[in-house]
């Protein structure tokens, strides 16, 4: 099957714009969706030169950005030191997926929002990070006399989502009014889908490497039992002395509700299947964003029942649901701790209560919050002013035929015919949201049209290794760029859905590969040269990466055969000891200590020029001279 970019996807659902018409305040000059990505640093022309860039110190970023933003990864650090400091230990989950004589089941309801320009009923634009309350329609707040207006533009994301999770799209479906009072829907009811969604009848195939727990073998198959349509409400925004702000731009962003079948017995794997939903939805480009970032959101139904008694079918317990947890860890946490806190319940002789629970980052135990809604609390009703969705045969198969490659497909040739890890694979097509596999291609792309090698036999093999290179690199060395390590860990890559990448353009990345395959500059240089690239230094400075190596004189020369001898003998002078290892290990038969071999080729390489050194050519000339010269000498 084809290769569709997100890009593509995007410019198909969105053509590119969003719109306010409709709207009961929009500000002037609506902007483009490409113009509310947050500018990305620039830095002077007037650098210093390619050697001392790893000195340098980045300007300030602007406070705005990150002003009362406390970044998940260090929300659990800072929960990790307080349990530390208090003294609990926690048991490691990958050892805590299953308790003798106990049985888990969990069924997860996953909540995305849809990567869409307007509302679900209403022509007011999708807006996630403008004034509040500046795409509000006359639906949204329910005035009287205002009715609503499925937008057809609504549905492309929502199918794409179901064909991706192997659903069956329904011709026919309707909506439904879903009751309760609460400050976030004016309307005093939700529009959804519950008795006839627009899909049924999906499943998802989890294998080892999406990391399901290992009880769970290879693979573990999860059936999805619909996926429907619904509005979101209001964003409540907390503030101090018990006051609420209500923004009214997320009412009625459109929604897709995936339920799954009560299927999963062990917490890794549900939260392996919340990050195979995520990545899937980014693939075909129908959810706005992950967990992390608010777009997607998870509830988990969680109940025990004993094992090993006489009725094979005992039912299922009572089921508690965790509500809005924003991040795959947080869905395996609660988990455990919510079937922990169930299991102490029953053996203490009590019953487990239906009703629905909290979770918090960092968090050992699960909190109570109300009482269980059911069916007849909500007073689901036909909605009488929304007409059925008819969805043709048409629609469907266009929108299968330009699915483009899932990630499976990706993994399995990015380890099939690119030589990656499960691991790396994994990585690299989940990363920025599947927005750096693309870069990837790009980089990949540029690579091909380049002479890696002579032809011949080995010409394959040589243009694989350096497609590994460029992978290794995109994972590894682009990320160190932004790393805490880094002196600017606050500016991100600039990846693009198109696969181009601000910071560090595929060109320059490609051409950058290119030299340090071909062994025309060292890994040392090279890495001096991507950091002169992402500060921008190429093409203020240097116009290409080549004129870069060749005004700073950074060309690998490397040692002669006798240079490298010489390097060699100076290496293993007062080393006595370690090459008495080696003839002991020569005498006695045992295996050839390579370990010490390394530190004597470390050796060399801190003696002489690094830039001038290949470590694989050291390697085998200090092996030689060991057994041609050094070896003879001590048994002399």
């Amino acid at each position: 099957m084809p290769h569709f970019r997100l890009a593509t996807l995007s410019r198909y659902l969105l053509n590119g714009q969003l719109r306010s018409r409709g709207c009961l305040h929009a500000r002037k000059g609506a902007r483009s969706q490409a113009s509310q990505i947050k500018s990305l640093f620039r830095t002077s022309p007037n650098a210093p030169l390619i050697r001392t860039l790893h000195t340098e110190t980045a300007p300030p970023t602007s406070e705005t950005s990150t002003q009362g933003h406390v970044p998940l990864r260090k929300q659990l650090k800072d929960e990790a030191k307080k349990q530390k400091l208090s003294g609990k230990k926690k048991k490691k989950n990958v050892n805590n997926q299953v308790v003798d004589g106990w049985e888990l089941t969990v069924g997860i309801e996953i909540h995305a929002q849809l990567n869409t320009a307007k509302k679900l009923f209403s022509s007011a634009a999708t807006s996630f990070n403008d004034e509040p309350n500046s795409h509000v329609a006359y639906f949204d707040l329910a005035t009287p006399g205002s009715q609503p207006i499925f937008q057809k533009e609504t549905l492309l994301p929502a199918l794409r989502a179901a064909l991706a999770l192997n659903c069956d799209v329904q011709p026919v479906s309707r909506f439904d009014r879903k009751h309760y009072f609460h400050w976030d829907q004016p309307s005093g009811y939700q529009i959804t889908q519950y008795y006839e969604p627009f899909a049924r009848n999906g499943r998802i195939v989890l294998q080892a490497r999406d990391g399901i727990a290992a009880e769970d073998g290879e693979s573990v198959s999860i059936g999805i039992k619909q996926i429907q349509m619904e509005q979101d409400t209001a964003k409540t925004l907390a503030q101090p002395g018990e006051v609420h702000w209500i923004d009214f731009n997320r009412v009625g962003v459109p929604l897709i509700e995936i339920i799954t079948h009560p299927e999963i017995h062990h917490p890794a794997t549900a939260a392996a299947l919340v990050r195979k939903v995520q990545t899937l939805l980014n693939a075909v480009d129908a959810c706005v964003s992950g967990m992390e970032a608010g777009g997607l959101r998870a509830d988990v139904n969680v109940s025990v029942r004993r094992t090993g008694t006489e009725d094979s079918n005992t039912p299922l317990g009572q089921r508690t649901e965790i509500k809005n947890l924003s991040s795959f860890k947080a869905v395996e946490d609660a988990i455990i701790a919510e079937r922990d806190r169930q299991i102490a319940v029953l053996e203490a002789g009590g019953v487990i209560a239906g009703e629905t629970r909290g979770w918090s980052i960092g968090s050992t135990e699960t909190r109570r919050l109300r009482g269980k809604e059911g069916e007849v609390d909500y007073r689901y009703m036909p909605d009488p002013d929304v007409p059925p969705l008819i969805i043709g045969s048409d629609l469907i198969s266009h929108l299968r035929d330009t699915m483009g490659e899932l990630p499976d497909s990706v993994v399995d040739a990015l380890i099939n015919d690119f030589g990656l890890s499960s691991k790396d694979a994994m990585a690299l097509v989940s990363l920025d949201g599947g927005m750096r596999i693309e870069y990837f291609w790009s980089v990949i792309e540029l690579l091909r049209s380049m002479p890696l090698s002579t032809l011949g036999a080995e010409a394959e093999a040589d243009a694989k290794a350096c497609f590994q290179l460029a992978a290794n690199w995109i994972l590894h060395e682009l990320g160190r760029l932004t790393s805490e390590r880094s002196d600017d860990p606050a500016q991100d890559l600039g990846f693009s859905p198109d696969g181009s990448c601000s910071r560090v353009p595929a060109q320059h990345l490609a051409d950058l590969l290119y030299h340090l395959h071909t062994r025309q500059i060292t890994a040392k240089v090279a890495k001096e040269l991507l950091w002169a690239i992402f500060r921008g230094h190429v093409p203020s400075q240097y116009t290409t990466v080549k004129d870069a190596i060749e005004k700073e004189n950074l060309y690998f020369t490397e040692l002669t055969g006798d240079e490298y001898a010489a390097l060699a003998d100076e290496a293993v002078k007062s080393q006595e000891g370690v090459l008495k290892q080696f003839a002991d290990a020569n005498t006695t038969g045992k295996p050839f200590p390579q370990g010490k071999l390394m530190f004597l080729v470390g050796r060399m390489i801190r003696l002489g020029k690094e830039e001038c050194i290949d470590p694989k050519n050291a390697e085998a000339i200090m092996k030689e001279r060991i057994e041609k010269v050094y070896l003879p000498r001590l048994s002399s």
